[in-house]
């Protein structure tokens, strides 16, 4: 009666439902590609070398299960790993991916998804190289005044060395510099950076440098202070961009994420704009920030601006 009892509360546990998922090479191949990107069917095809019935197949199955979610861009779905996962079930894919993502075929997987990411940097990139000099109207119309972070000023130590993480034109650089001991700018574009230069030009404690969010030319521990403004949607890969900032912050630094609420606002913003990412739900960001082991995390919805055009923001911090 015990052995009897003892299995049905076993065959009754979530913990087995989702080992099933797991049990599958397919599917933990797909769950180590959605985790931190989105990708469609014939996307996934075209890396995993495999048909699209296969794949469909598969994917219906992690979904039905409460592993991926899809969201819908136009006539395509783009697929990601669930932000919501339970604790729990996020701590076993966590053991199962530390153990797989050194194998060959899922750095093989890697490797082939590489030119599908690097053709969504290229999209980004071209929108800023065409857009620097309209790109402070642009950015005010679609978002609002929240995008100045005007309020937060005050509060920043007037020791600290804070860095503007994607600066583009350095409207914010420029207005945190007066109340920082030293400001950093960062971007990847040069048409970009070569309008912050001229906003920058009597500031003697503003530096800019060239460079990628996912490597950032900082050293260790050299910020105090983080600020990612209505960027990180631009970045393929968001994980490696938290965990580089966690290098360059020093013991109890800060990062402020202010980015979209995720939204369904379709294909305009990642055709037009370069977005990859149509925003973020908390659970997410927060999952990515625990994972590079930031504390103390807390999550704000803004309130809508009358005259955004845009989506909902939020603004996000925590404490390195």
């Amino acid at each position: 009666m015990f052995i009897f009892t003892f299995m049905n509360i076993l065959n009754a546990s979530p913990i087995l439902e989702r080992l099933n998922a797991l049990g599958d090479g397919t599917r933990t191949r797909m769950l180590a590609l959605l985790d931190g990107s989105e990708f469609t069917v014939s996307e996934l095809c075209s890396v995993l070398q495999m048909p699209q019935p296969t794949v469909s197949r598969h994917l219906k199955t992690l979904a039905n299960e409460g592993w991926v979610k899809a969201r819908t861009e136009g006539r395509k779905r783009h697929y990601h790993l669930n932000p919501q996962l339970e604790e729990s079930t996020r701590a076993l894919w966590r053991i199962v991916n530390n153990e797989i993502r050194e194998l060959p075929v899922y750095r093989a997987d890697a490797e082939r998804a590489q030119p599908v990411l690097d053709e969504r940097r290229m999209r980004a990139s071209a929108f800023f190289s065409e857009s620097a000099v309209e790109w402070d109207r642009a950015r005010a119309e679609l978002f609002g005044s929240a995008t100045g972070l005007g309020p937060l000023l005050g509060l920043i130590d007037p020791t600290w060395v804070v860095g503007d993480l994607g600066c583009g034109t350095g409207a914010l650089t420029a207005r945190i510099t007066p109340f920082a001991r030293r400001t950093i700018g960062i971007d990847r574009s040069p048409a970009m950076l070569s309008t912050a230069k001229a906003r920058l030009s009597d500031m003697a404690n503003a530096e800019l440098r060239c460079g990628e969010l996912e490597s950032l030319p900082i050293d260790d521990k050299e910020l105090d202070l983080a600020i990612l403004a209505l960027v990180l949607h631009y970045i393929v890969d968001p994980r490696q961009v938290l965990s580089e900032v966690r290098r360059t912050l020093a013991p109890g630094g800060r990062v402020l994420v202010l980015d979209m609420r995720r939204h369904d606002r379709g294909a305009s913003f990642s055709e037009n704009m370069g977005h990859v990412w149509p925003g973020f739900e908390f659970e997410q960001l927060e999952a990515w920030l625990k994972n590079e082991e930031f504390s103390s995390i807390r999550f704000h919805e803004l309130t809508h601006d009358p005259d955004a055009s845009g989506p909902l923001l939020f603004l996000a911090s925590a404490s390195a």
